[in-house]
């Protein structure tokens, strides 16, 4: 079975790749997760906090006491807020690619325009084949508008893809007023891929402690349908690469995915739940559906079931919520 597919420009083997998560921090699971079978890893990701503190330590260290104590210039306490630092990321990224035979694409998530974005620099010369730029950003200010939030995604885009020549995918939020539209604007100002969706922490109420905590739900397969519905509506309407992302937990959930016109499909709570080895079920669900409905390759069904393509447009739009309306009446006791 020919499970070949293209994403970001890089021939893949098969569209089954890891997205970020704390199971690409060790070397020995970015190995396993090619002997199982992913075509391309997202590194964990690095974020803009991380280089912020490493400059902001830096600097402080530099200059402080230095009136007094010229030797204070060799002194370079060890910042202990993050896990990873950011020349440690790059060092663990020079590893992966050295240890490996698949496409390595580095992960940078921010939220505001600075210069952290420089970084993709350093991430493109330790030898990341894509970068993927998570801008994970909460609007909580009533008097930003809509058109102030896309203008600075847009422009940390720009930043990046002006220091850098590998592809960069850009992992969205579903919270736009008319994603289409905004997907376009992202394909005109460089991105090359478009990474749907990124799926926010909801924070709860802790009734003993009165506090809010932060909480960490892994996916489950009806999440897919979100994206499933947005890459069915954007394949075929713009010329950039599409990754589902969020609730692909078997091979069936991945080839919906394609069939709606996605590319690759990424996984990160299956893996969490059911273990790395578990992309070789899931590629064999996949070629054992192809095979017996008589499909030879991935491209053969590629967006097949996408709006342009399926036969039923308005199945992706409110026409199909008032007939979902009138099957939950009728269901009902």
């Amino acid at each position: 079975m020919n499970l070949t597919t293209t994403y970001l420009g890089l021939k893949l083997d098969t569209p089954l790749v890891p997205s970020a998560s704390p199971l690409s921090e060790e070397l020995d699971n970015l190995k396993r997760m090619e002997d199982s079978g992913a075509s391309a890893i997202v590194f964990h990701s690095l974020f803009e906090e991380q280089i912020r503190h490493e400059t902001q330590t830096l600097h402080h260290h530099l200059t402080h006491g230095t009136e007094s104590y010229a030797e204070a210039l060799s002194y370079f306490p060890e910042p202990d807020r993050f896990h990873f630092r950011p020349d440690r990321y790059l060092l663990n990224l020079v590893k992966a690619k050295q240890a490996l035979g698949i496409p390595i694409i580095a992960s940078l998530n921010g939220t505001t325009f600075g210069g952290w974005t420089s970084f993709a620099q350093a991430i493109e010369k330790a030898g990341a084949d894509a970068l993927e730029l998570n801008i994970y950003s909460i609007p909580s200010e009533p008097n930003v508008a809509a058109e102030e939030i896309e203008t600075s995604y847009l422009t940390i885009l720009a930043s990046v893809k002006g220091q850098v020549n590998i592809p960069v995918a850009v992992k969205l939020s579903p919270y736009f007023t008319n994603l289409g539209h905004f997907a376009r604007r992202l394909e005109t100002h460089g991105a090359d891929g478009l990474v749907l969706f990124n799926r926010f922490y909801q924070p709860d109420i802790d009734l003993t402690t009165l506090e809010v905590s932060p909480t960490v739900h892994l996916s489950t397969p009806g999440d897919m349908r979100l994206p499933l519905r947005w890459i069915a509506m954007l394949h075929g309407r713009v010329r950039t690469s599409l990754a589902a992302t969020s609730g692909i937990h078997r091979g069936t959930d991945a080839l919906k995915a394609l069939m709606a016109g996605a590319d690759v499909t990424m996984l990160c709570s299956v893996l969490l739940r059911r273990g790395i080895e578990h992309l070789h079920v899931i590629e064999r669900e996949m070629c054992d559906w192809m095979e017996d409905h008589e499909y030879e390759s991935v491209e053969q069904l590629k967006g097949s079931m996408s709006q342009k393509n399926c036969a039923d447009p308005s199945a992706f739009e409110r026409a199909q919520y008032m007939r979902a309306l009138a099957i939950e009446r009728a269901i009902q006791p």
